[in-house]
């Protein structure tokens, strides 16, 4: 596009300075934990001076926001100023509408006050999450006239919704521009909001919007509320998923590029798209290798619009799917790489979103510093046996070990002791099924010193006592035959967890009754777990214990008991009151098992402690047909009402409407249940 038309704004070029102030990031993260001295306020400049900028806080964009135009090289953002990391609104705001430039890593979940509440930003800013742990709660930021040079990333900006699904009343936007230029959106988590999710207003320009899902909202994404046509804008790599329309809906857009993008409408479920890419106006776009799985009129234009298609896929649309004109070629303003079609759903579902490592330390913390032990049955390794490797990792040892396990079977009980945090387990195989480490211990048996039972912690193939500890890409069983010892407490643990920022990744845990105890150090100690990716199968009880856990992404299989009946429960939380229990988020509960045998749980009130408030939550999940329609038990003579168990847009033929015996959280509850309230300060990541 020609400048001619731009008003040049001048550019005050600003020397990069190392200070950090606020929080120092090292402490923005617990898996980025820095041992030895931490440096306070007084004292962070000389402190960061010697220490690169990570890579986050000097990324810049690509697409129409990398453009040299309007007096502004491309977007960098906050990159020639301080960072700073924020934890309260007062800050956030503090920092978003000064005139200095900042990198602003957004450390927790921040609440909008009042609801609906978007920070008029400034030029020259990074806001960005820390980790996964930045929540922007019931508003979102505003760019006005002439601000530019700013860049929103890795943030989940959420929960502005006012109970009305098309709002005309409330312009609660997660992102809203009116006039800027050079901005870039990545990264981000945006749903649930009272408008739109992202709206590119009246002459905005140099706009990149890319790897951002858009979920849950009536209208995702708006571009124009002008009569001019100057926007340039480019959207790749976009999960855009149960939104109804604007998705988006392009208006007087001089050059919009859309590459790479999902665009998905879920059958069966309450909101249904109403149309997918839009070309209104006067608007020219080129719409390349992007997927359109289930959605109503695909791609539409005006016929006073453009739209050149190249390479997409639809699979389950109807309705309109329009393209004519002549539009434009966008590698004369910049170059850009297109993925399959094909990979596209993938690609996203995977890696749109919210990232562990940006806005975080812990990429570079630990990285130099991991150690990596080899663990091989037939000798090939520099141990034998898992335990052996564990055994070699020093006592208080200060950075990250790897026991690396080659594929294979490992009979033998792994202790992971308190004295040994950073280590991670991880299975060097292709597959979580390649490396499997087995035992079959009961609470029961007797121990072969003749020191009495293990009882159900001691039973465990695995445990982990340590802080900081991973499991990866491998699988944990507990093979206790109970048709054999019926004789015998039949309780039999997998794993045992028994620490504080535990991450279980790509794993399979295998058992039958107790098969995963997540418990924490001691009674008033915290012990946070978080389980991705994984498959946990069993029958009774079979995820228990007072830590807070989080179960995402994952899949439980429910299991027949030894005899072939189906019967059961998948949780038994034990938490102290106070704490969070067990939340189950995205996951699938299913089994070859009998409709309707299974409970989602039961509240344990270990020996009868009336102290304890057990928590389970079944959230934004597929439930089965196994699942009960009255999906709690009483347990021990505790009535489950009295603690605190409940459902959230649960969908499957296990799932229910609300009841007396079924509660679901309300909208607002639902925003108090995420996962980051969860994990409070921790963001899990592999270092």
């Amino acid at each position: 596009m020609s400048d001619i038309a731009r008003t040049s704004r001048p550019r005050h070029r600003r020397r990069r300075t190392a200070l950090v102030v606020g929080v120092p990031l090292a402490l923005t993260a617990a898996g980025a934990l820095a041992y030895g001295s931490v440096f306070g306020i007084g004292t962070q400049e000389s402190a960061s001076a010697a220490t690169a900028a990570p890579a986050w806080a000097t990324a810049t964009a690509d697409g129409f926001a990398s453009v040299d135009a309007l007096g502004q090289k491309g977007t960098y953002g906050g990159r020639d100023g301080a960072t700073v990391t924020v934890r309260t609104l007062a800050d956030l705001e503090k920092y978003a509408t000064a005139d200095e430039p900042y990198v602003i890593v957004v450390a927790g979940t921040i609440t909008m006050d009042p609801v609906g509440k978007e920070i008029k930003v400034r030029s020259d800013k990074t806001i960005i999450g820390s980790g996964t742990s930045g929540h922007i709660v019931g508003g979102g930021f505003f760019l006005g006239q002439g601000v530019h040079n700013v860049i929103i990333r890795n943030l989940t900006i959420r929960d502005a919704y006012q109970g009305v699904w098309n709002d005309k009343d409330h312009d609660f936007d997660a992102i809203q521009m009116d006039g800027a230029h050079h901005v870039w959106i990545d990264h981000n988590d945006l749903r649930h909001m009272a408008d739109g999710l992202i709206d590119v207003r009246k002459d905005s320009t140099d706009v990149t919007v890319s790897w951002n899902k858009l979920s849950n909202d009536n209208k995702a994404f708006g571009i124009g509320w002008t009569s001019n046509v100057v926007t340039d804008i480019t959207i790749h790599h976009n999960w855009i998923s149960e939104t109804e329309q604007r998705n988006p809906s392009t208006d007087n857009a001089a050059h919009a590029h859309l590459y790479n993008n999902f665009l998905e409408d879920v059958a069966g479920t309450a909101i249904t798209s109403s149309y997918g890419n839009y070309s209104r106006g006067a608007t020219k776009m080129v719409l390349e290798n992007s997927y359109f799985q289930g959605v109503n009129n695909p791609v539409i234009k005006d016929s006073t619009a453009t739209i050149v298609q190249r390479g997409n896929t639809f699979a389950g649309t109807t309705g309109r799917n329009e393209s004519g004109g002549t539009a434009f070629d966008p590698k004369t303003f910049y170059g850009y790489t297109l993925d399959k079609a094909a990979d596209v759903p993938a690609l996203l579902k995977s890696g749109a979103g919210p990232r562990g490592t940006l806005g975080t330390t812990a990429a570079t913390t630990r990285a130099a510093a991991a150690t990596t032990l080899t663990v091989a049955a037939d000798g090939s390794g520099q141990y034998r046996t898992v335990q052996a490797a564990v055994d070699a990792v020093p006592a208080n040892n200060p950075s990250r070990v790897i026991v690396s396990v080659k594929p294979g079977t490992y009979r033998e009980v792994v202790k992971v002791p308190a004295n040994k945090p950073h280590v991670t387990i991880q299975g060097s195989g292709g597959s979580r099924k390649d490396t499997t480490i087995v035992y079959g211990n009961a609470a029961g048996m007797t121990r072969p010193d003749g020191s009495g039972t293990y009882g159900t912690p001691g039973s465990a193939t695995v445990s982990v006592q340590s802080d900081d500890s991973q499991i990866r890409n491998l699988t944990i069983t507990n093979d206790f035959d109970e048709s054999r010892h019926q004789d015998i407490a039949n309780q039999a643990v997998a794993l045992l967890t028994q620490a504080d920022r535990i991450v279980l990744d790509g794993v399979i845990v295998n058992g039958d009754q107790d098969t995963l105890e997540l418990e924490t150090a001691a009674k008033d100690k915290l012990g946070r777990v978080h389980i991705s990716n994984s498959y946990i199968t069993g029958n009774v009880d079979f995820i228990f214990g007072r830590a807070t856990v989080v179960v995402d992404k994952s899949v439980i299989t429910l299991k027949k008991r030894w005899n072939g009946t189906s019967a059961g429960y998948v949780t038994a939380p034990s938490t102290p009151a106070g704490r969070k229990g067990i939340l189950i988020n995205r996951s699938t509960i299913t089994g070859d098992v009998s409709a309707a045998s299974f409970f989602l749980g039961r509240n344990w009130h270990p020996g009868g402690d009336t102290t304890v408030d057990p928590q389970t939550t079944v959230r934004d999940s597929t439930l089965g047909a196994a699942i009960r329609p009255t999906p709690w038990s009483d347990m021990g003579g505790f009535s489950w009402k009295d603690d605190r168990f409940a459902e959230y847009r649960n969908t499957g033929s296990g799932a229910g409407a609300a009841s007396a015996d079924r509660p679901q959280l309300t909208d607002a509850q639902a925003t108090g249940q995420e996962v980051a309230d969860w994990l409070g300060d921790w963001t899990p990541s592999a270092s």
